[in-house]
């Protein structure tokens, strides 16, 4: 059981701007133009003591009022359901999906800064947006890419840790022996020796968050190559922004994968603050451990297989659906391949949320991006076809149920009951992310299904949901109690 996969965070705090602004999904901004800013840390810096009021004066009229009731089944059930943590960044909604600082995906499309024109958002422009609240500029954006490349430099020792390791390690042990290296670098942990105030723990926090997003791509591409490549790594193109460098780094130029890099790390960078790999490094990080501690942490938490192996999950079946029934697949062979996965006791990778009861938006976005870019793809067209098969067969089953939870009354129990009992409330038949972000990734070469999504997805999902949050939370969490 994967606990806190179900924490339900409570994400309704917004940051205020004084300035006259744009309104779109709850969120504000402007056209600003000085110095500073184009400096987040400076933004941060009038952004925090207003957050800090805003909580204290929850706490203070707000902090005897009941949120909810606890019944067993949300412990049994890993906590689902429970409200138990703040999360500001992202809220999920049942019907909407995630809303990044109360913007829709198709609104972040829309608004946020983009490297080519009417191309995908640039993961720098919601790392912005999850931090202050508001939608940068481009010119705003363009000054983060660039502090970022400039940060990115790995010590060499890092490199040396992880060659100590073999070379069949697994790509997630690798990478957080890297990241665990890097933890010597912590500002923070420097910082916390010397007797710094409370008042003062943002700061380093800022400049090792900053720092390790900064460093995660070279560590990264560095064991993928050790791994599956020649060994050689590939140096950051300093004309390049944070997706389009990790991608070229990987060794994947085509300027559609650069595109889609960019989407794929902007969609999975936040999801509430309940799953196990984002409250992992929320969870560690309140004890003061220091940013690289905390994401080594959620890193650990990713790498289980109920957490961060689902596209991968997605992939290998879809190849499995090929092999048996060949390339050409009709509607009646794969209808008959669901139906066998469900009898033989397994789910259909890709469908179905905790949370959500339409089809997730990640999804229908990645969808959008396939129409355009690949809508030949052979497995691209297979995902297409799962899309019209699989939500009629698992709606039906919660009908098909009733009778075989009467035969089961006066008929021996066989295994195919007690697995096809599994669905016998199927809340949400619809596709999630993870239905077609394997198959992306798949056509432009990055197919190394078994090892390379849970690690590959370390940079996307944990890049803001974990160390934006740890950020603010550091200095407004610690000056509140």
């Amino acid at each position: 059981m994967a606990f806190f996969r179900g924490l339900t965070a409570v994400s309704r705090l917004r940051s205020r701007v004084t300035q006259e602004a744009t309104t779109l999904g709850g969120v504000r901004w402007v056209q600003m133009q000085s110095a500073s800013d184009l400096d987040l840390r400076s933004q941060l810096q009038e952004l925090i003591p207003e957050q800090q009021d805003r909580l204290k004066k929850l706490k203070s009229e707000h902090g005897k009022v009941q949120l909810g009731n606890i019944n067993v089944d949300m412990v049994l059930g890993g906590m689902r359901g429970m409200i138990g943590m703040l999360w500001e960044t992202s809220l999920l909604d049942p019907e909407e999906g995630i809303r990044f600082r109360g913007l829709s995906i198709p609104e972040c499309q829309k608004v946020l800064p983009t490297a080519v024109k009417g191309g995908e958002p640039l993961p720098e422009g919601l790392l912005w947006l999850l931090l202050t609240g508001k939608v940068p500029t481009k010119e705003q954006v363009d000054s983060l890419s660039k502090e970022l490349l400039a940060r990115s430099s790995v010590p060499a020792h890092v490199y040396k840790a992880i060659d100590a390791l073999p070379v069949t390690a697994h790509p997630m042990t690798q990478f957080t022996t890297g990241v665990m290296a890097l933890q010597v670098e912590s500002e923070f942990q420097k910082a916390y020796d010397k007797g710094l105030p409370k008042t003062k723990f943002w700061e380093p926090t800022y400049e090792d968050v900053l720092n390790l997003i900064a460093r995660l791509p070279p560590v990264a591409s560095y064991v993928y190559r050790r791994i599956f490549k020649d060994g050689k790594s590939i140096e950051a193109d300093n004309a390049l922004d944070y997706a389009a460098n990790f991608s070229h780094m990987l060794g994947f130029d085509d300027p559609k994968m650069l595109e889609l890099m960019r989407l794929y790390i902007t969609i999975h960078t936040d999801h509430e603050g309940g799953n196990v790999s984002a409250h992992t490094g929320h969870l560690v990080g309140s004890a003061l451990s220091d940013p690289y501690l905390s994401f080594a942490a959620a890193l650990n938490g990713l790498a289980g297989p109920l957490h961060g192996l689902a596209n991968q999950e997605v992939l290998l079946w879809i190849k499995s659906v090929i092999e048996e029934t060949g390339s050409d697949v009709t509607t009646d062979q794969l209808k008959d391949y669901v139906w066998k996965t469900l009898k033989s006791g397994k789910v259909v990778p890709g469908f179905g949320h905790g949370v959500l009861r339409k089809t997730d938006p990640r999804y229908s976005c990645q969808r959008e991006f396939a129409l355009k870019h690949l809508p030949e793809d052979p497995l691209f067209q297979l995902v297409s076809k799962l899309y019209e098969v699989v939500p009629p067969i698992l709606t039906e089953l919660g009908k098909v149920m009733w009778l075989i939870m009467f035969s089961t009354l006066v008929l021996t129990y066989s295994h195919e009951h007690h697995s096809l009992l599994m669905y016998s409330q199927v809340k949400n038949p619809w596709p999630n992310v993870d239905a077609h972000s394997g198959v992306l990734l798949n056509h432009f070469g990055l197919s190394e299904a078994r090892y390379v999504y849970p690690w590959h997805l370390d940079i996307n999902l944990i890049l803001t949901c974990d160390l934006s949050n740890l950020c603010m939370s550091t200095h407004v969490r610690n000056t509140l109690f």
